[in-house]
């Protein structure tokens, strides 16, 4: 189990340049990128967002790379040839307009071709795999904290799942007492409103006592409740990301609670029912950092 929140960083240095990576990683329901490179790689944008995508199934992710270093990947030319044509057509229009000819250089700079960018194949073959490879380790370092903090959302999620079953096991043990006190109740108010015309039918008092039983009725919830914590603990076991699942699993441990409250009209078990509730609460709030 991993934790979607987490940060990490990594550097690569070259001959002529160096790369630092870092990559900051929070809750999200899905994965969402933002990616920023030297200008100089951007074009690599695709191929490192393919390399996250793999290593990471949820989250808002920001990740960051920038460079340093005297050399560039992409080395600027200078065209002299060009700068000395462009220099003698100004000063040829100046004499046609009878104009006074100040050339200054930045004049001659921005013309086309005088300074121009040729990109080094071999400079960014290396720039690409000092990226891919300072990438990769920052996504370790983001991997190794996001695992420490998975290991104790585990323990947290078990926590939260032994006091459900606590609660749910009070809640099973009480709901036999609360027929039985349902059921003396109902003959006490039979007998009061009777009083000495009469007595009610044994079969139909049977008959009402089981149709209060059935619908104070909780074992099939009580049922569920047990067998999402077993998938609780099974799906805290895996290696892979569960965090979407364990969502739906805490939806289907609130949906079972509201049955039980609603269902049963006892002081004690509403109790136990807003506790049960409160913890499911707790572990809805965890699961939310999972992966």
């Amino acid at each position: 189990m991993r934790s979607m929140t987490g940060f990490g960083a990594a550097g690569a240095r070259e001959s002529t340049f160096q790369l630092r990576a870092e990559v900051r990683a929070v809750n999200h329901k899905f994965l969402q990128l933002k990616i920023r490179l030297p200008s100089e790689l951007a074009f690599l944008e695709p191929e490192v967002e393919e390399l996250v995508r793999t290593r990471l199934d949820r989250g808002s992710v920001a990740l960051n790379v920038s460079a340093s270093g005297g050399a560039s990947l992409s080395p600027i030319a200078l065209d002299v040839a060009a700068a000395r044509r462009y220099k003698a057509l100004l000063v040829k229009l100046a004499r046609e307009l009878d104009l006074k000819a100040e050339v200054a250089l930045e004049d001659i700079a921005r013309m086309p071709g005088v300074l121009s960018t040729q990109s080094d194949t071999r400079a960014l073959q290396r720039g690409r795999r000092a990226l891919l490879k300072v990438v990769a380790a920052a996504l370790d370092a983001l991997d190794e904290m996001r695992e420490r903090e998975g290991k104790a959302l585990a323990r947290d999620l078990a926590k939260h799942g032994a006091a459900i079953a606590r609660i749910t096991a009070r809640i099973e043990t009480r709901m036999p007492l609360v027929v039985q006190t349902h059921h003396a109740n109902l003959q006490r108010r039979v007998e009061e409103l009777l009083g000495s015309r009469g007595s009610v039918q044994p079969q139909d008092l049977a008959r009402e006592v089981a149709l209060l039983a059935d619908k104070l009725d909780v074992s099939e919830e009580i049922a569920r409740l047990h067998s999402h914590l077993g998938q609780l603990d099974a799906l805290c076991a895996k290696t892979t990301p569960v965090g979407r699942q364990l969502e739906f699993l805490v939806q289907e441990f609130l949906r079972e609670a509201n049955t039980v409250g609603s269902k049963c009209n006892d002081a004690t078990v509403a109790h136990d029912v807003v506790e049960l509730k409160t913890t499911i609460e707790r572990l809805r709030e965890q699961v939310q950092n999972v992966e």
